[in-house]
């Protein structure tokens, strides 16, 4: 199916969807919501030092979460493919609501553990399970038009509830330090109500037949062989995969296991977290949806490259000055994440071959963002337990400054150009589809990174 930046001016206008497709669409917005509605997120280093944990371990249960979720992101695409998109959905926010009651239960090192641990299992078997369960639930109803401003519409929406939730975090805790995550159990209870509302799918013609097909070994071996001969045929792809991997640790690192650490290292007290994260994420919502405010005569490669080096600065620029300049830092840092996660998947999707197998490289992908990510939380921990904070910031920032424009002359080298050139009396270029990146959007956006 065409990308749908592909799509040029002038769209054709989608049928009216059936009163099951609204019904899904509804459902679907309603469980999205709900299900990534995490009211502790500005505060949960803040809580778990007030437990009692020290950043060695607060950082350390944050690399293991990333850890396990690459480790459950492989046998939960099996187990929705046994029991159903419905039905791992329901799980997963079963798992949820009990996942956001561990701290309550039990404010110490373990309860923390099992905490991360079982929200890193809840959304890996909800992470691929609720688009699919969206995307077959449309075609069924042949309202497959529908799909793209389905998903935008579920996240707008979730973004939204963060923004109006997130500043009342502070007044709440101190009416009741542990309300942020009984609220989070709820809206994760909520998110299960609505699972179970869900419709069950209509059969498709040859369901059945690809169902049992997707079970065999010997298919999953396939797809694994041909992932890793398009990785070994094309040096283009691993290196933008490289590149994306750079952006999602910065970002990631800054806007979850650092953004509290550096406000309170200026001043600004835990009552106020709520509303800076609510305002770093509508800076990022409205630069995700505005990829054509990027100019068109720099690539979309050098964007990248570009904007990396520009979070590294801005994380940088937070070890200077005020509490006012922090805020506006993060709220800079949240727009430039918006600005290259839609743009870095665009170059992605563009250079993997029509033939290859999109889902398994992208999960590739995936699995080495957080893996690495796993391993920048325990340098954080180990900075922040020494008190090096600001050598943190600084030394991210260099290296970030001296490999980023390293593995752009390394894109310019190996990517759809440079071979053109070199084998033009060899034989003929390789597909479009797998080699050459589309320029960025005008007139339509991108949905951003999940």
């Amino acid at each position: 199916m065409a990308a749908p930046w592909r799509r040029r001016a002038r769209p054709v206008a989608a049928p009216v969807a059936s009163p099951v497709a609204r019904r899904i669409i509804r459902l679907n917005n309603g469980f999205q919501l709900l299900f990534n509605l995490l009211w502790w997120m500005p505060v949960f280093y803040a809580y778990q030092r007030d437990a009692g944990l020290s950043d060695g371990q607060i950082f350390g249960i944050q690399s293991i979460y990333y850890i396990a979720f690459c480790l459950f992101e492989i046998p939960t695409g099996v187990v929705a493919d046994r029991i159903g998109a419905r039905n791992c959905l329901r799980a997963g926010a079963v798992v949820m609501t009990a996942a956001n009651m561990a701290p309550v239960l039990a404010p110490s090192y373990t309860g923390f553990l099992v905490h991360f641990l079982a929200i890193a299992a809840g959304r890996s078997l909800t992470s691929g399970a609720a688009s699919a369960y969206l995307y077959d639930g449309l075609r069924a109803e042949g309202a497959d038009a529908h799909y793209l401003k389905a998903e935008g519409t579920a996240r707008s929406l979730g973004l939204a509830a963060k923004v109006v939730c997130w500043p009342l975090v502070g007044p709440l805790m101190a009416l009741a330090p542990q309300s942020p995550y009984v609220l989070s159990a709820a809206s994760a209870a909520g998110s299960l109500a609505y699972a179970l509302a869900l419709p069950r799918l209509a059969p498709r013609a040859g369901a059945a037949r690809a169902d049992v097909r997707g079970r065999r070994t010997g298919t999953l071996l396939r797809d694994t062989g041909a992932a890793v001969r398009a990785l070994r045929a094309s040096p283009w792809l691993p290196l933008l995969m490289v590149q994306g991997v750079a952006v999602f640790t910065l970002s990631r690192i800054c806007q979850v296991n650092l953004f509290q650490p550096v406000l309170l290292e200026h001043g600004i007290k835990e009552s106020a977290h709520g509303g800076v994260l609510a305002a770093m994420t509508v800076a990022e919502a409205v630069a995700s949806a505005r990829p054509q405010w990027l100019s068109r005569r720099v690539s979309p490669a050098a964007w990248v490259s570009l904007l990396s080096v520009a979070l590294a600065a801005a994380l940088a620029g937070t070890a200077l000055g005020g509490p006012w300049l922090v805020v506006a830092l993060l709220c800079a840092f949240a727009a430039l994440t918006g600005f290259v996660y839609p743009v870095q998947r665009k170059l992605v999707n563009d250079a993997v071959p029509g033939d290859a197998p999109r889902a398994t490289l992208l999960s590739v992908e995936s699995i080495v963002d957080r893996g690495v990510c796993a391993l920048a939380a325990v340098a954080a921990g180990a900075y922040l337990a020494a008190g090096r904070l600001d050598a943190l910031l600084w030394q991210s920032a260099a290296v970030t400054c001296v490999l980023i424009p390293v593995l752009h002359l390394a894109l310019r080298r190996l990517g759809p150009g440079a071979p053109r050139g070199r084998s033009a009396a060899r034989g003929p270029a390789r597909p479009a589809e797998a080699d050459q990146p589309l320029p960025l959007p005008v007139d339509e956006g991108v949905a951003p990174h999940p």
